[in-house]
């Protein structure tokens, strides 16, 4: 494998840091990164806040699932899903106007116009996070800014067409990783098809998930991948911070959609 390649694959999340700070050039090369990313258009359509203010650090860490180590993080950055910008910048060249004299009905960004702004700002996130490692910075998503809606909006004063579609923790490994142990993932099979999706037949459930099922060594496989299975569903899927997720989501795309103001 190349460097690059290498760097990929030996990648894994970071959640304790040095006291090593993440210096203003290091900031620096990792924003250009970020922003060197592909974009829809050249629109780039997302926005990146750096989180420098520690009581800002701390409470993102409450709100965020409860995650300390968020507010101990050398660098946070906060990537939106922001049209706001071309809308402003719409608005001040006149574009619905020019609109209407065309015979063309002026509109609103809708739920479509937030998912290419949701993956462009998804992208330059993960170009971020592999601009960083290569400077042997860590890193580690957070989810979990999609939570607690109401609270994130006022923190960073989001304005109608954004959406906090990931946070992102950076800072240097507190232990050096010669050999990093990886979480495995699950077979290629499982994940790459070909031409067409292919949902899975109930008899490879046990073997996608034999590296979790050796836990229950003395368990036969298909009981044991329906403990695992049942597991993850309480853990990840009913959980009170998965119903608050959905619930916050919900609440960004009526925001944005307008439907909150309908209802």
């Amino acid at each position: 494998m190349n460097q690059t390649l290498t760097l990929i694959h030996n990648r894994r999340s970071t959640r304790k840091y040095a006291d090593t700070p993440v210096t203003r050039e290091e900031k620096d090369a990792i924003l250009s990164a970020a922003m060197r990313a592909p974009t829809a258009g050249n629109m780039m359509l997302y926005s990146i806040i750096e989180v420098e203010d520690q009581a800002l650090k701390d409470r993102l860490a409450d709100t965020c699932d409860h995650q300390p180590f968020i507010a101990q993080a050398p660098y946070v950055l906060l990537f939106l899903a922001d049209y706001q910008r071309w809308m402003d910048f719409f608005a001040w060249s006149e574009a619905p106007q020019s609109c209407r004299e065309k015979g063309l009905q002026p509109r609103l960004p809708q739920e479509g116009d937030l998912m290419l702004a949701c993956c462009d700002a998804l992208i330059a996130a993960q170009t971020a996070v592999i601009a960083a490692e290569s400077m042997g910075i860590g890193s580690c998503y957070i989810g979990d800014i999609l939570e607690n809606c109401e609270v994130h909006q006022q923190l960073f004063n989001l304005p109608r067409f954004t959406l906090p579609i990931t946070l992102l923790c950076f800072g240097r490994p507190f232990v050096t990783r010669e050999n990093p142990r990886l979480i495995k993932r699950f077979d290629r099979k499982f994940i790459v098809h070909r031409d067409r999706y292919e949902q899975m037949n109930p008899d490879e459930f046990p073997e996608m998930m034999k590296e979790a099922l050796q836990q229950f060594p003395n368990v036969q496989p298909g009981e044991a991948a329906r403990q695992v299975a049942q597991a993850m569903y309480h853990r990840k899927f009913v959980s009170d911070f998965s119903v608050e997720m959905s619930r916050s989501v919900r609440q960004w795309i009526d925001r944005w959609t307008g439907s909150a103001d309908k209802n």
